[in-house]
Parts: C-alpha cells; sequence; structure tokens
C-alpha cells in the first residue's frame, strides 16, 4: 500500500464531541496545568528559602487577583484529576463501561469536582 492510498484516522474535526471524549481531553489538559501549576509552588518555596524580598514578591503575585485565578484553577485541575483519576480505577477493574454508567460517573466527576473545589476554598478562607 502507497503512501498516498493509507486511510486517515479519525481526529477530532471528523467526530462529535462526546461527554467521554471531553473528559479524556480534559484529563490530560489538568495534567499539564497541574505540572505547571507545580513549578508555581517551586517558585513560591524557593522564593521563601531565598529571603523576606523574594517571598514578598510570591507573595504579592499569588494574593493578587491573578494569582488567586490561577489558584483556583489549579485547585479545580486537582479535584478533577483526583476525581477522574478515581474513575479510572474503577474502569481498570472492570467496572463503569456501560454506557449509561460511563455518562454518570463522567458528569458525577465533574459535580464532584466542582463540589470539592468550592469546599477546598471555603475552608481556606474560613480558616
Amino acid at each position: 500500500m502507497s503512501a498516498h492510498n493509507r486511510p486517515l484516522s479519525p481526529h477530532l474535526q471528523v467526530y462529535k464531541p462526546q461527554l467521554t471524549s471531553v473528559m479524556s481531553i480534559s484529563h490530560r489538559a489538568t495534567g499539564i496545568a497541574l505540572a505547571a501549576g507545580t513549578l508555581l509552588l517551586v517558585w513560591w518555596l524557593l522564593a521563601a528559602a531565598a529571603g523576606p524580598e523574594a517571598f514578598a514578591t510570591a507573595q504579592g503575585f499569588m494574593g493578587s487577583w491573578f494569582g488567586y485565578l490561577i489558584l483556583f484553577g489549579f485547585s479545580y485541575a486537582l479535584m478533577y484529576h483526583l476525581c477522574n483519576g478515581i474513575r479510572h480505577l474503577f474502569w481498570d477493574a472492570g467496572y463503569g463501561f456501560e454506557l449509561e454508567t460511563a455518562y454518570k460517573s463522567g458528569w458525577m466527576t465533574v459535580g464532584a469536582s466542582v463540589v470539592l473545589t468550592v469546599v477546598a476554598w471555603i475552608i481556606v478562607a474560613a480558616g
């Protein structure tokens, strides 16, 4: 078979987005966001070790509206990745592959991620 006659694999522009595909892409995106957020955490820790001026700069950024937005996104990414990882553990055990169950667990993952994020921020704000 020549290279010109090979069938093309279907891609995102061919398929209509479904909950399962969107969640798969979101899981990968939140993994990338967690890696970037970890770099931010490393910057904050290095600033704390570098002295009061460096720490004040990092703390000033983290305490700004943009810093809070990033921290909120990081915490949502963490909760989503955690909840979807638990969902995948059930799949690894052979449970939840039925279409109806996959959709229910998908929406439960999204809902639990939102609830856990909000609860975490309420606990932080209260403390």
